[in-house]
């Protein structure tokens, strides 16, 4: 759970001794310093009957307010400044994987549904590579000190890809365009990859919106012929047939350990907006001012 009490003497002191005769044992502690309050993180094993009602009221006691709750297992009470080196390395090892490190690094939520339907707000945290915004989300508000942490990770990304600028194109070495080059037919709202009369990546603009000015599209490659620039022609292709039918924004979703949808976006030269939660991954691409694709 997190809290965030006053910067003063002995604040966290009286929220230990509130715990302790409440039968709370605190199992982990981080600490995120502010400028008037602080921003406390803690792993707390509580009554089996106890929920964040109960937690809140115990916090509340204390001087804590802007509290937020929810079960965790024994994870999390991994070092954190292992869990960050640990990220690191995987980015460094695998790039394209940042949005779905930086989503379990920062616990990353799905769009939580409340009582009776309601949407509790969530906030956001926005992480730039290149020209694409990735974007997590969660309940309890980010700190100053993970804004700082996720906008280092997100340079690093960055500088990767800078000294290696072929990962982006290639992916596995090949050259884009290696071997046979499809032709792109459009049909309606949809473009497909064909070589030699057979199909072998599709992107299709769904006839409804998702909202005003908003349409899904829907995008597959078959896998013997992926990371040949194939996804990034049919994704330029689809945002020009969508903006040619009226869209000022294209959606696509898929899994969050889909690593090939940051090189897609980056490659196309399109300002996109990656969100992760959870297991989710939605891309977002303004097709307002692109040039319409005609068939």
């Amino acid at each position: 759970m997190r809290t965030t009490l006053p910067d003063r003497p002995g604040a966290l002191a009286s929220l230990a001794a509130s715990c302790g005769s409440a039968g709370v044992n605190i199992l982990g502690l981080q600490i995120f310093p502010g400028v008037e309050s602080v921003t406390d993180e803690l792993v707390l094993r509580t009554p089996d009957e106890w929920g964040e009602p109960e937690i809140a009221e115990l916090l509340g006691r204390s001087g804590g307010h802007s509290v937020s709750a929810a079960p965790c297992t024994e994870a999390a009470l991994m070092d954190q400044p292992t869990r960050y080196v640990q990220a690191a390395r995987s980015i460094l090892a695998q790039p394209m994987s940042f949005p779905e490190v930086v989503a379990r690094l920062f616990d990353a939520e799905s769009d939580p549904v409340g009582p009776a339907g309601s949407v509790p707000e969530q906030d956001l945290m926005d992480m730039v590579v290149g020209d694409v915004q990735v974007q997590v989300r969660r309940t309890a508000p980010f700190t100053a000190t993970e804004h700082a942490r996720g906008s280092a990770l997100a340079d690093l990304v960055s500088d990767v890809l800078e000294r290696s600028r072929g990962i982006v194109a290639g992916g596995n070495g090949r050259r884009v365009g290696e071997g046979a080059s499809p032709d792109y037919d459009v049909d309606g709202q949809t473009v497909t990859a064909v070589v030699d009369e057979v199909a072998v990546g599709v992107a299709e603009v769904r006839p409804e919106s998702l909202a005003d000015g908003v349409r899904e599209v829907v995008l597959r490659v078959d896998p013997g012929w992926q990371r040949r620039g194939i996804g990034t022609r049919l994704l330029v292709d689809a945002a020009r047939l969508a903006s040619g039918l009226g869209a000022a924004e294209i959606v696509l979703t898929t899994r969050s350990d889909n690593q090939a949808v940051l090189p897609m976006v980056m490659a196309a030269g399109l300002r996109g907006r990656i969100r992760m939660a959870s297991d989710t991954l939605t891309v977002r691409i303004p097709v307002r001012d692109l040039k319409p694709l005609r068939a």
